[in-house]
């Protein structure tokens, strides 16, 4: 029965005709522009969730999809609220780790960061410390470093690896070779080690492991960290403390137990082994400002033109917060105006939603457009997984997801790439768009990275939503010179989560109208299809796809 259904659905997809539609001429480049600069301008403050930068900055967002005619997306409003809460850890906040041999101090910002998942002010952690390797139970790949009983873990913290344990000659594709998968992520780390009971986690960074450098990690964790408001029946493990540390420091720190840390990456590598007592203790007494607050998905829908299927939906999403105020750079900038991440997202998504609103309702697709700006994304992806928990529109309504987090203002391209569509049905329509506008279909070009577990289309996936990531490529029609060059080539080094990430004069509205265009003619097509589309019998996904269509 089940390759019954994949047959159908191979020829459903093969025989509808999906016409090739230029939907160029339907953007306008002085918007697009000026939304960015407004989103991205200091007055909005880093459009930081739960402040009066981040409300204002919704509430622009909220204004301009009613005047492009866009319908509001939750009944009569524009909002989905969020409720959260949020910690911002004292900065003179010290790290102590002990043995019979001494005591050693680390420095919060420079050697350590640290939050908590306890939703309160004040937590204190004062634990044996235990190294798990890559902190990974993955039954498909014959893998558990939490070998032992539970007692090893429960009330201690864990220093674990970031990403996946290297492959082998032996096995070349173990945990997807050199893609990240899920388990490599620090989201999976913390929520594994939260089961096992931990008290806490520290994660040891490296610049090749996490994917970019410290001053990431510093500015990411260093400021306000927010969570979705727990209910008070709620029973979700969670961690005392959240942590990353230097590879430095943490090679300090292993020497005081008389361990090498390139020993114990050789030694967490292997299938066979086994978690390491250090016989160091930790001591951090974690004092933080608190708050609680909500902070809006802003939502909004164009409705199809078919009397039956504008019942069910493809769903655009781009995230509107970034960082808000935080550490001042080196020219006393504290602004983190994230112009690239992600006011050019948003600026391209409301361009999505003018154009299909602007069209006749006879010629707009069969579904209905829904648009979904997130709040908290930097957070953990939270404005996403509230909308995946708590959906507005049915979760087996929804044809796909099109999410765009950073558009393309270096220049036009030759390629472009959609995280996730080779997972799903989804992968033909993508390949049709590239082929009507001859352009090059890429994989995804930094597998190592992780990209496709990053954005908000990941909570689309894990409940089953067929879900792309558009990623815009790296052939350019023009080759880049200048400061175009120079942003492209150093944006993880010197931009990302970095207050520098600002609009610029120089950026190129073609290239961002290419990449929405791009975005507006998958959706386009995901929303004529004949039948939903599916994921695949063989992906990971598939099993929550069929569930949500029980």
């Amino acid at each position: 029965m089940k390759k019954s259904l994949s047959i159908l659905l191979v020829i459903a997809f093969a025989s509808h005709i999906l016409f090739a539609q230029d939907f160029t001429k339907n953007f306008d480049a002085q918007k697009i522009r000026e939304r960015v600069i407004r989103l991205s301008g200091d007055d909005f403050e880093g459009r930081g969730p739960g402040t009066e930068g981040g409300k204002r900055a919704a509430q622009y967002i909220a204004d301009e999809l009613k005047a492009s005619g866009v319908k509001p997306g939750n009944g009569k409003s524009f909002f989905q609220n969020v409720k959260m809460v949020g910690v911002k850890a004292d900065p003179n906040t010290k790290l102590e780790v002990t043995n019979a041999g001494g005591t050693a101090n680390y420095k919060f910002g420079d050697e350590f960061v640290a939050t908590t998942s306890a939703q309160a002010a004040d937590v204190s952690v004062d634990s044996e410390l235990v190294f798990v390797g890559y902190g990974i139970d993955a039954p498909l790949y014959n893998w558990n470093d939490y070998s032992g009983s539970a007692d090893d873990y429960k009330g201690k913290v864990l220093l674990i690896l970031v990403n996946d344990p290297p492959a082998t000659v032996a096995e070349p594709n173990l945990f997807g070779g050199k893609a990240l998968t899920y388990y490599g992520r620090w989201t999976y780390k913390y929520e594994e080690a939260a089961r096992r009971g931990a008290a806490g986690v520290i994660l040891i960074h490296t610049n090749e492991s996490a994917g970019y450098g410290w001053n990431v990690v510093r500015t990411s964790n260093g400021n306000w960290r927010y969570e979705i408001a727990r209910t008070p029946n709620e029973r979700t493990p969670f961690l005392k403390v959240k942590s990353w540390m230097t590879d430095d420091a943490a090679s300090r720190m292993l020497k005081m137990a008389g361990l090498n840390i390139e020993h114990l990456r050789e030694r967490a590598a292997s299938r066979g082994f086994k978690p390491v007592k250090t016989g160091l203790r930790v001591k951090l007494d974690l004092r933080s400002e608190f708050k609680s607050f909500e902070s809006p998905n802003l939502v909004g829908v164009v409705e199809g033109s078919d009397a039956k299927l504008k019942n069910e939906y493809v769903v655009y999403t781009a995230h509107w917060d970034h960082l808000g105020i935080g550490e001042p750079d080196a020219r006393g900038d504290k602004i983190y105006n994230g112009a690239y991440d992600n006011a050019s997202g948003v600026s391209a998504t409301l361009g999505i939603a003018d154009a299909i609103a602007k069209i006749p309702k006879k010629q707009r697709p069969k579904r209905s457009s829904y648009f979904l700006f997130t709040t908290a994304e930097e957070q953990g992806l939270l404005g996403a997984e509230y909308f995946a928990a708590h959906p507005l529109v049915p979760l087996n309504k929804i044809a796909g997801n099109v999410n765009i987090d950073g558009v393309n203002f270096f220049g036009t391209v030759k390629d472009f790439s959609a995280l996730g569509a080779e997972r799903s049905t989804v992968e033909m329509v993508v390949s049709e768009v590239a082929k009507e506008r001859n352009l090059t279909l890429d994989g995804d070009m930094r597998p190592e990275q992780g990209f496709f577990f990053r954005s908000d289309h990941f909570p689309f996936a894990k409940v089953g939503v067929p879900a792309i990531s558009l990623r815009h490529g790296d052939d350019f029609v023009t080759p880049l010179t200048g400061e175009a060059l120079g942003f492209f080539r150093e944006y993880t080094a010197k931009y990302y989560h970095q207050a520098s990430d600002e609009y610029k004069p120089w950026w190129n509205t073609d290239a961002m109208i290419q990449n929405a265009e791009i975005g507006m003619a998958i959706g386009f097509k995901l929303g004529n299809l004949p039948l939903l589309p599916r994921y695949k019998d063989s992906d990971e996904f598939s099993a929550a796809d069929k569930q949500r269509m029980k």
